[in-house]
């Protein structure tokens, strides 16, 4: 964008917003509906500024060999932080970013257009639709960041979506998966029961204060049918502004406890966060 001017527009499903922040030159926020959605820094696309982006941010970093590219898929795409973050950290990356929302893709493409060369992809179609048609292992690491309006639609959260994530993951690729709840974490507890139906090994980062239920907020899991290396995400979570706890293994297996694989038929959107959690004026 060349000036520095909030711009609202009506997008499928919402009212998005585009808001410069006054401390960065070209930054940007994008919220819709009031909630934030991505942050953006045009000339420094490695800065994330959302925590969570940073613990997914951090996964990337340690999904293969450092500064390696990656065939990477992003289902939901908002302003295309973590896309630009990829193809910055892992030059030479090919990257497929899948975004619902048509009118919320194009309002990106034309005021946060991505560099030349980005290698990047973008698709205006369902997640689920799209993973269901993709080729079997194309993919190095998949990145779910999907929100309708505050929440993770139901479709996205069942054993059968999982089985699409493995059947496009190639062996030893990683998925990782924006998701948000409070005590006593039904929803949390499920998604993590449910990605452990399929995958061998299951890791989840989160604010502390989060993890012992004292407020709404996100949580990132990282699965893969091989060992992560918990030690260099503890490490790199740990160093943040804002410090997060790695959680595996058998303190993980006694937070899932037991809680229910969730299948199509009984699939629930994850909970509606409370008044004011995440909004922006």
């Amino acid at each position: 964008m060349s000036e520095s001017i909030p711009v609202s527009r009506a997008v499928d499903h919402g009212t998005a917003k585009l808001m410069p922040d006054v401390d960065r030159e070209r930054a940007w926020l994008l919220t819709v509906d009031g909630a934030p959605q991505s942050y953006v820094d045009l000339d420094e696309p490695t800065h994330l500024e959302f925590e969570y982006a940073r613990r997914l941010g951090h996964v990337l970093d340690v999904a293969g060999e450092p500064g390696a590219p990656l065939d990477a898929v992003h289902l939901g795409g908002g302003a295309m932080t973590l896309p630009r973050y990829l193809a910055v950290t892992r030059p030479g990356s090919r990257q497929e970013v899948v975004e619902a929302d048509a009118g919320l893709a194009a309002l990106v493409a034309e005021h946060l257009p991505l560099p030349a060369g980005a290698g990047v992809t973008v698709h205006t179609v369902d997640a689920r639709a799209w993973l269901e048609a993709a080729p079997d292992r194309c993919a190095d690491v998949l990145v779910a960041d999907v929100f309708g309006g505050s929440q993770v639609p139901a479709h996205l959260t069942t054993v059968g979506y999982v089985d699409e994530v493995a059947r496009v993951l190639r062996p030893g690729g990683v998925y990782l998966a924006n998701l948000a709840d409070a005590a006593p974490f039904a929803f949390l507890r499920s998604q993590l029961a449910t990605v452990a139906a399929r995958f061998a090994e299951c890791v989840l980062i989160a604010e502390p204060a989060v993890l012992r239920g004292r407020r709404f907020g996100n949580a990132v899991l990282a699965v893969s049918d091989r060992a992560l290396d918990v030690p260099a995400l503890t490490r790199a979570v740990a160093a943040d502004p804002f410090p997060a706890r790695v959680e595996a293994g058998a303190v993980l297996d006694a937070f899932v406890g037991d809680a229910p694989v969730v299948h199509d038929g009984t699939a629930v959107p994850s909970p509606l966060p409370p008044s004011g959690a995440f909004a922006v004026g």
